[in-house]
C-alpha cells in the first residue's frame, strides 16, 4: 500500500491578489480619498510593526469624503495581511459594507459591524482601530478593567469606555449598544474581546491606541508580582490631572505632527510600498 501523499497548498475558492501587483489607484480617485487610502495603509503596518495584529481577523477604518451625499469608508481586503497592505487594495464601502468600487478583494462584513456603528453615531471619527492584542484582551477579561497603576493607564483612562461581551460582532442590533457605551469617549474596552480607539485622522487614533496598549501591557507585568497588595494604584484624582496634563496630545496639530512624519520615515526605511 502506498502511503499518501501530504496535502499542500491551498484549498479551492479564494483568488487573493499580492497588493504590490494590482494597478495602483493613484490617479483614478480624487486627491483627497487618496491622500486618506495612503494614510490608512501606513496605519496597518505600522499596527503591524508595533505587533497589533490577529492575521487578517481585525480592522481598521477611515472615512472618505461623502459621494453623491452617501458616506463612504475605506477597510482592508479580507486576506491581506496588515504588513503588506496598500493604499490600491483598500476596498471602499458604505455603511453596511456593500462595496462601492471596481476591486479583486472581498472583505469581511461582520468586521464593520463594530467599525460602522462608531463611523454613524460619530462624527468626529475620521479613523476606528479596533485590534486584538494579548495584553489589551488580557485586561478586558479583568473585572475592573484598566487599572491606574501607570502613567500610560491615567492618559487614557478618563477617556476609555466599556461594553460587555456579546459574541462575535455579527448582530447588527449590537451597534446601539456599543454606541451608547461608548457614548463620547475615545477609547473602548470590548470586554473579553480586545481595544478601539476612534481619532479625526488616523495619526491621533494610532497614539490613542499606542497609550492604551503600552497601558495594558504595563498592567499585566505589574501584576506578574502576584500580589494586588504590592501595587500602587494612584486615585481618580491623580487620573483628573494627568489626564488633562496630556490632553493637547490628542489635539489635531499637536501630537500628531510630532510622531506622524517621523513614523513615515521609518515605514519608508523598514517597509516601504504602502503607498502604492
Amino acid at each position: 500500500m502506498k502511503d499518501e501523499a501530504p496535502q499542500t497548498g491551498l484549498g479551492t475558492g479564494f483568488n487573493i491578489p499580492d497588493p504590490m501587483e494590482i494597478q495602483s489607484l493613484k490617479g483614478h480617485v480624487s486627491d483627497a480619498e487618496w491622500q486618506a487610502r495612503v494614510e490608512l495603509a501606513a496605519t496597518y503596518r505600522l499596527c503591524a510593526m508595533h505587533g497589533w495584529t490577529d492575521l487578517v481577523f481585525t480592522h481598521i477604518s477611515a472615512r472618505l469624503p461623502d459621494e453623491d451625499g452617501e458616506e463612504r469608508f475605506l477597510i482592508n481586503p479580507y486576506g491581506v495581511m496588515f504588513d503588506e497592505m496598500t493604499a490600491s487594495c483598500l476596498v471602499k464601502i458604505d455603511t453596511e459594507g456593500t462595496i462601492c468600487q471596481d476591486t479583486p478583494y472581498f472583505i469581511n462584513p461582520a468586521g464593520f459591524t463594530i467599525h460602522s456603528a462608531i463611523h454613524m453615531a460619530r462624527e468626529d471619527a475620521g479613523c476606528v482601530i479596533h485590534v486584538h492584542t494579548p495584553y489589551g484582551v488580557a485586561v478586558s477579561v479583568q473585572k475592573d478593567g484598566l487599572r491606574r497603576y501607570t502613567q500610560f493607564s491615567m492618559i487614557v483612562n478618563n477617556d476609555l469606555a466599556y461594553h460587555d461581551y456579546e459574541g462575535i460582532a455579527l448582530d447588527l442590533s449590537e451597534r446601539d449598544r456599543i454606541v451608547q457605551d461608548m457614548g463620547d469617549k475615545n477609547l473602548l474596552m470590548l470586554r473579553n474581546h480586545g481595544t478601539l480607539t476612534v481619532g479625526p485622522n488616523c495619526a491621533i487614533a494610532f497614539l490613542r491606541m499606542y497609550f492604551l496598549e503600552n497601558a495594558c501591557k504595563t498592567q499585566i507585568f505589574a501584576q506578574s508580582v502576584g500580589s494586588e497588595d504590592k501595587l500602587i494604584e494612584e486615585p481618580p484624582a491623580m487620573a483628573d490631572t494627568v489626564g488633562g496634563q496630556a490632553a493637547a496630545a490628542f489635539t489635531p496639530g499637536s501630537g500628531d505632527n510630532l510622531v506622524w512624519p517621523g513614523l513615515m520615515r521609518k515605514l519608508k526605511r523598514t517597509n516601504p510600498g504602502h503607498d502604492h
